[in-house]
């Protein structure tokens, strides 16, 4: 039977305990064996492995024993024993706790999901509401030039109906400025205005 202990930190009467080649505060124990007095061997992160002459089998059985786990996410799980006139005190590596997964699904739900649905629902809105909006605006703008235009009839004395007469577009097409077309020099076509194919000849645009 084996037990493997992670240590953050650890104190041997005070004084920290580390590996012993690159002197890092975090390391493993490992015990192995039927017998308690068997020595536990050290693992640190950098590959560097060494027998240790203080600590057995026994003492990580009761570093396990003494340690006082963790109830909430803050919770540190430490250790303190006493063996020999030797005190042994440190952290242990947490193990996951359902309050770890409780926070960990918070920070996810509030910082990732819930964002992220927010900015779905604002795009949808934005879609309904836009061109509601446009139409609103194209009709409060058509209905102030019919304003206008009575106005100034009215002065000049009226005027009669031009029926060549095309209104400007309210929205110009950026490609032809609203024109329509586009005229051309051609001595192989006879016409000399194509049609705009952005606009298809509106000379207004979405």
């Amino acid at each position: 039977m084996s037990i493997e202990l992670k240590i953050i930190e650890m104190t041997v009467d005070g004084q920290p305990k580390t590996c012993p080649d690159c002197v890092s505060p975090t390391f493993s124990l490992d015990g192995r064996g039927i017998f308690d007095f068997f020595p536990a061997w050290g693992n640190c992160a950098s590959g560097h492995s060494w027998e240790d002459p203080l600590i057995t089998v026994g003492h990580l059985k009761s570093i396990k024993a003494a340690s006082t786990g963790r109830q909430r996410a803050e919770d540190d799980d430490t250790f303190e024993i006493e063996t020999g006139g030797v005190l042994l005190a440190g952290t242990l590596h947490p193990d996951v706790i359902l309050d770890d997964l409780k926070r960990a699904g918070d920070v996810y739900w509030t910082r990732l999901i819930k964002p992220a649905a927010r900015r779905r629902k604002n795009k949808v809105v934005r879609a309904i509401t836009r061109p509601i909006k446009r139409a609103a605006r194209n009709g409060v703008a058509a209905t102030k030039a019919g304003a206008l235009e009575a106005a100034w009839t009215a002065q000049a004395g009226g005027y009669e109906t031009d029926p060549d007469y095309q209104p400007e577009p309210i929205n110009p097409c950026p490609a032809c400025n609203g024109k329509r077309y586009f005229s051309i020099d051609s001595r192989l076509h006879d016409k000399t205005k194509i049609r705009c194919s952005v606009c298809f000849g509106t000379g207004e645009i979405d």
